[in-house]
């Protein structure tokens, strides 16, 4: 039908966009083009460095659109099945272009974001902040935990808890370790709770995709040229035929 065909037009655009690309810079192609000039002139430093950002971008592009054209993707964010599916699918993606899985992207951020903080105070709070910004909540209440610990490891030393005073952040660390035995937090499960976070976004992507698809259907069928069409199941609608 021809709402169908531009429904998954746009369904192209937001898939893609929001799988793909929202993890790189976007960068103009103008920037690529070379400057008019004697053919004898040397390349500038600055363009090479350019032109390895553009293929690098481009290549993972393409790697991702190749995995995301031969992959069925049920838009049911209310399917397990589809869920999960959808999920190793995009962990695919990932590996083969070398991108970031969520809990990289964030391990990623604490690093960058903390390396210069030297107290623990400030360093547990930037983690809130960059918790929050990331969009992840914290359901079991851990963050007021962690700062009553280090209040209490702090009143015992009678002083800030500086990073790198190793014998006192022990002592911390291990304020932590009971706190991840009450809460049920093992490390030896941190690879299960790491799926169960991918599990969760793909549901979330699955989610959005779908409220996109309706709303895009249903202002199609409010034009004239499509009175007569009717609104298709989104479960049926597939992706493939329009990257």
């Amino acid at each position: 039908m021809a709402m169908t065909c531009r429904l998954l037009c746009r369904s192209k655009k937001l898939y893609a966009g929001q799988t793909f690309l929202q993890q790189h810079h976007a960068i103009p192609l103008r920037l690529f083009a070379k400057e008019a000039g004697p053919p004898s002139m040397p390349p500038l430093k600055g363009d090479e460095m350019l032109k390895g950002i553009f293929y690098e971008v481009k290549n993972k592009f393409d790697t991702a659109l190749g995995i995301l054209r031969k992959e069925k993707i049920t838009i049911d964010p209310d399917d397990p099945a589809a869920v999960s599916h959808y999920a190793n699918v995009m962990k695919t993606v990932r590996e083969k272009a070398g991108l970031f899985s969520e809990s990289q992207r964030v391990k990623y951020t604490i690093e960058q974001r903390t390396q210069e903080i030297p107290d623990a105070r400030t360093y547990l709070l930037t983690l809130q902040e960059i918790r929050a910004k990331s969009g992840l909540t914290d359901d079991l209440g851990v963050e007021p935990v962690m700062i009553e610990a280090l209040e209490k490891v702090e009143k015992e030393i009678k002083k800030p808890l500086l990073r790198s005073d190793k014998k006192n952040m022990a002592l911390l660390l291990a304020e932590f370790d009971k706190i991840n035995k009450k809460l049920g937090i093992w490390k030896e499960n941190l690879a299960k709770y790491e799926e169960e976070v991918e599990l969760k976004i793909a549901k979330e992507q699955l989610t959005e995709l779908k409220k996109d698809a309706l709303e895009a259907m249903e202002t199609q069928l409010k034009r004239e040229e499509f009175k007569d069409e009717e609104m298709v199941d989104v479960k049926s609608l597939d992706i493939r035929n329009f990257i």
